[in-house]
């Protein structure tokens, strides 16, 4: 009888080990699927939606060369002047409101994002695309023009984040207007460094403010990939601007980019 009771405890055993082992299996599927759910599924979906919002976006077409008497021989878009008196600079718009396109010639020809106001995960990052932090400097505007995104999942806007060079140019287009920044510097951050979004980068909060001179440019993405222990910074200064209907920033015609609507490209 021992015997017996022994063989039956061990089968008790053996099955409820099965049964863990089971459980186990199933719980690595469905974590399994819900990394390719999270890195590959939501690209998918945000790529959807910035191409309907991109889309959506009632702008006018920068000029072909041939509708420029200067440039008759050339079928290609018109190039833009370079402007460095006072840009025009639009108010801030309101929340989740899509007022920018973001070209970056370092990141490919067919590289544009939306850029909406405010940098609510659900309502805009994860959404809309790159994110424009409220308060900080609109587009051209003396100060810091402070903006966030992804570097993995839900488009990855900022997935090359860290590939700029100095000098790289950064294109935001907004209805009217070209403004082409160029990158300076970068760094790594603690999430707490919120002095990287300040009016003049490392001034702290509560410090007052000097006269602002420069028009400044900031990036902000999570860091490393995949991690969001830290924060990759990336600086850039305003180069110069130019009206939509004077054409296309020759950055972008030089690096192939498809401008949406310039000169004939998609």
């Amino acid at each position: 009888m021992r015997h017996v009771r022994a063989g039956r405890r061990g089968g008790a055993v053996s099955s409820f080990i099965g049964v863990v082992g089971e459980l186990l299996i199933t719980a690595g599927v469905f974590l399994g699927l819900f990394v390719v759910w999270q890195l590959w599924w939501t690209d998918v979906q945000a790529d959807r939606v910035h191409t309907q919002v991109l889309a959506e976006l009632d702008w006018p077409q920068p000029p072909a060369a041939t509708e420029n008497a200067e440039d008759a021989d050339d079928d290609g878009p018109a190039i833009a002047g370079e402007h460095r008196g006072e840009p025009p600079v639009m108010d801030e718009p309101a929340d989740e409101t899509v007022f920018a396109e973001l070209y970056v010639p370092r990141w490919g020809a067919d590289y544009v994002t939306p850029v909406a106001q405010g940098i609510d995960k659900a309502r805009v990052l994860d959404r809309l695309g790159v994110g424009h932090y409220p308060g900080t400097a609109m587009p051209g505007d003396l100060g810091n023009f402070a903006t966030a995104g992804h570097r993995t999942t839900y488009g990855s806007p900022y997935q090359q984040v860290a590939e700029l060079r100095e000098g790289d140019p950064l294109v935001f287009r907004t209805e009217t207007t070209w403004y082409v920044y160029r990158k300076t510097t970068d760094e790594i951050v603690w999430p707490h460094q919120v002095e990287v979004i300040s009016p003049v980068p490392g001034l702290m909060p509560g410090e007052p403010i000097p006269d602002l001179t420069d028009r400044l440019l900031t990036l902000t993405a999570c860091h490393p990939m995949y991690s969001a222990a830290q924060r990759f910074i990336v600086y850039g200064e305003l180069d110069y601007w130019a009206p939509v209907e004077e054409g296309t920033p020759i950055e972008l015609i030089e690096a192939g980019v498809k401008v949406r609507g310039a000169g004939g490209q998609a």
